[in-house]
């Protein structure tokens, strides 16, 4: 009786009982927001115009520079399984809205920094996760209410957006002339009855290094980074064009597999060659009797596109040769020369070639020489840009940036709404879901708060990078929002709060929206998740 009196009452469960873990969840757990956090914290210093540049030394021994997160995170050797997602995560922007990656990347760590201190002081994670789905959703209302509505038409609009994407970049002196140009591109390609269906595969980009970012252009018809064939003192320059896109060789043909033919005697020897010339000769006539006076030869691994021999033939028949166009390029080139790919020699009609006004071999100095093809008749949608760079280096950065500045246009033309930008939808959106909070009851009340204040790591981050006070500048922005000032954010430049639509920092509705709406899926996959199970 005594030792029954002296054991102690099993604890009952209350009603709003803090929940407990077993060590080995809370250890996975924690392992996995460390993880994430430590991939989010390496790439934070990137974030912004005044963001510093990563330099990735692949095992290679290649080098690359850049301030991308996409490209910074593809690079990176992530072996944790959480700290992967936020690989994919930041490529999953890319995919959805080209830009934004690294805001994604920083927005998930700090919805994950806030979620620890939550489970800590014992709130449930499914609990957590829950009231993030909620303020996510809310926090895409808010910004879809205050969202500034564009038009296709307005080109300023258009190229203020570009200029805000490549503010951050290395290349941000350039983007007087880059954001024009890629405006412009998208344009050309815009059907203005299908206006969603934009494919950047459209916009070709051919980098040749020499000259300077300056002298990049975007050229009205078509450039091949190839040289003319002249082996034989074929034509390097044709007025007038018939443009043939052919798919087969002008060479004697071969067997399929490997074999070897005995000569015995000179008659023999000289028959080969006698055969070889007509039917080259036989293919040439056709080539010529077809109106094609520039044939555009596709590369083949079987045997050589032209022989010596053939191209003698070319030459003196005045056409011109450009071979070892690659397989991947082919839609696009039958695209802008309205003209179909040639299987065969026999299927060579006047009706299946591309007509263009001059076709020409151009120097580029060191760079080297390409095809420019213009005047084209009956040009498809597609647009050209000749990047130039003084190094390999800087052209691939331009490149990667040319492509942001594309996305950031092609998210405007879907979603046709533009918002603020240094920070200031985030400030907005953790004043307006702290207000929120207010109206809420219980646990979530506190988890959309967390929520809120994970926000503020945008501005916060912003203007730690730009040398600026953050705790004070993000206090001062706060403030301002409180105030009513929707549009106030940090202006990096003049180091101070400024209204950014007035500044004209204005970026697509769709790169925030898609940022905040995948950073808190990623955050909730984590959260859900208590243990790892190795296989084998």
């Amino acid at each position: 009786m005594a030792a029954a009196a002296a054991r102690p009452a099993a604890p009952r469960a209350a009603g709003g009982e803090l929940y407990k873990e077993s060590a080995k969840k809370k250890d996975v757990r924690l392992m996995n927001i460390e993880a994430a956090k430590a991939v989010a914290d390496a790439i934070r210093t990137s974030l912004g115009p005044r963001g510093m540049d990563k330099m990735v030394a692949q095992a290679d021994g290649e080098v690359i520079i850049t301030n991308d997160g996409a490209t910074i995170l593809n690079k990176m050797k992530v072996e944790q399984p959480a700290a992967k997602m936020l690989v994919d995560l930041a490529k999953s922007q890319d995919v959805v809205a080209g830009d934004g990656t690294t805001s994604v990347t920083v927005l998930c760590g700090a919805l994950l920094k806030k979620s620890l201190e939550l489970l800590e002081k014992g709130v449930h994670p499914t609990v957590i996760s829950d009231a993030f789905g909620r303020a996510a959703e809310k926090a895409v209302e808010i910004l879809t209410e205050s969202a500034i509505p564009v038009s296709i038409e307005d080109r300023e609009q258009l190229i203020r957006a570009a200029n805000t994407s490549l503010s951050s970049k290395i290349i941000s002196q350039n983007s007087s002339l880059l954001s024009p140009m890629a405006v412009d591109c998208l344009l050309k390609i815009l059907d203005p009855q299908r206006p969603d269906l934009l494919d950047l595969k459209d916009v070709k980009v051919v980098s040749k290094p020499g000259a300077t970012i300056d002298d990049s252009e975007m050229v009205e018809g078509l450039v091949l980074d190839h040289k003319a064939a002249k082996g034989a003192g074929g034509p390097t320059r044709v007025e007038n064009a018939k443009i043939a896109l052919i798919q087969f060789q002008i060479s004697p043909p071969k067997t399929d597999i490997e074999n070897n033919v005995i000569i015995s005697d000179y008659a023999q020897m000289d028959r080969i060659l006698k055969e070889e010339r007509n039917y080259i000769l036989q293919m040439v006539k056709k080539i010529r009797a077809s109106g094609a006076n520039v044939l555009l030869i596709q590369k083949s691994i079987l045997r050589d596109a032209v022989t010596d021999l053939s191209l003698h033939y070319l030459s003196k028949a005045k056409i011109m040769v450009v071979k070892d166009v690659e397989r991947e390029d082919i839609e696009f080139i039958s695209k802008t020369l309205h003209c179909l790919p040639i299987a065969h020699v026999d299927h060579m009609r006047p009706e299946k070639l591309g007509q263009a006004a001059l076709v020409e071999e151009v120097d580029l100095g060191k760079g080297g020489r390409v095809v420019k093809v213009t005047g084209i008749e009956q040009q498809g949608r597609t647009a050209t840009v000749l990047l130039r760079g003084s190094n390999k280096l800087a052209l691939d950065e331009a490149e990667r940036s040319l492509h942001d500045a594309l996305c950031v246009v092609r998210c405007l033309v879907q979603k046709r709404y533009l918002i603020a930008g240094g920070g200031s939808p985030e400030m907005e959106l953790s004043y307006q879901l702290s207000q929120w909070a207010k109206t809420l009851v219980g646990m979530e009340s506190y988890c959309v708060r967390a929520f809120a204040e994970a926000l503020e790591i945008i501005p916060y981050t912003l203007a730690e990078n730009a040398g600026l006070h953050p705790i004070g500048i993000v206090t001062e922005l706060r403030n301002a929002h409180a105030q009513g000032r929707r549009h106030d954010g940090i202006n990096v430049r003049k180091g101070a709060i400024t209204d950014m639509v007035a500044e004209q920092v204005v970026q697509p509705l769709l790169v925030t929206t898609s940022a905040i709406s995948l950073a808190t899926e990623a955050t909730r996959l984590i959260l859900k998740i208590d243990d790892i199970v190795p296989t084998r």
